[in-house]
Parts: C-alpha cells; structure tokens; sequence
C-alpha cells in the first residue's frame, strides 16, 4: 500500500490530474466557440463545409474543412486565451517592478562604496 501512496503523492501526479481535467473542459469551451463562429460565417457566406469537394475524386473537401476549423480554433484560442493572458501577466510583471526590496546590509555597503568611488573619479583625484 505504501507504494502506492508513494505513486499517488509523487511529483506533479494530481497538478498534471487536474492540468488535464480543465483541458478537457476548456476544449469543450473551445469547440462550441467555434461552433458559434462557423454559424456566424454561415449566416454571411453559407456554412464552410467543404466535405463533398472531390476535384479528380480525391477527398480535398475534408481537409480543406478541418484546416477552415483549425485556424477558427487558432484564432478563438488566441485572441480569447493568449491576448488577455499576457496583457494580465504584463499587468502582474509591472506590479512587482513598483514593489520595493529591501537591500541586504552587505548591497547597501556596495552601493555607497561604489558611489563614493563615482564621485572621487569625477572630481580627478585618483
């Protein structure tokens, strides 16, 4: 049993569980986003379904179909996911840049030793 457990609590085994879990989720999100999408182009231009698409009996409409989905995942995946992640990570970046650390002893030592150092050389004693 105690393998087991050692299994179980082993590295990231639950952090990768659930990492999977809200993919799976996510995807569903995705997939009817994208559903409402080919709708809203359907309602323009008739619906991007080139399945029947046989130029010299081969199947090109099923691909051209699934590429047509894949750039519609693409871009509701971008402009939904990775835009706002960046802009939120750029905000938090910024954020801990305005907070202040405080310098060991040791850095603020430094720092007035290389002041000090700074001023003597400008003034032109060596």
């Amino acid at each position: 049993m105690k393998g087991f457990k050692d299994f179980i609590l082993r590295g990231n085994l639950v952090e990768l569980a659930v990492a999977f879990i809200m993919a799976t989720a996510f995807a569903a999100v995705i997939t009817a986003t994208v559903a409402l999408l080919m709708d809203i182009v359907g309602k323009i231009g008739g619906t991007p379904d080139f399945s029947k698409y046989r130029p010299g009996g081969v199947g090109l409409g099923v691909w051209l179909t699934a590429l047509v989905t894949f750039i519609a995942i693409a871009a509701v995946v971008y402009f939904a996911i990775v835009i706002p992640y960046q802009k939120a990570r750029e905000y938090m970046d910024r954020n801990k840049a305005d907070e202040a650390v405080p310098l060991s002893e040791d850095t603020q030592l430094l720092i007035e030793i290389r002041d000090l150092l700074a001023q003597r050389n400008a003034s032109g004693s060596v």
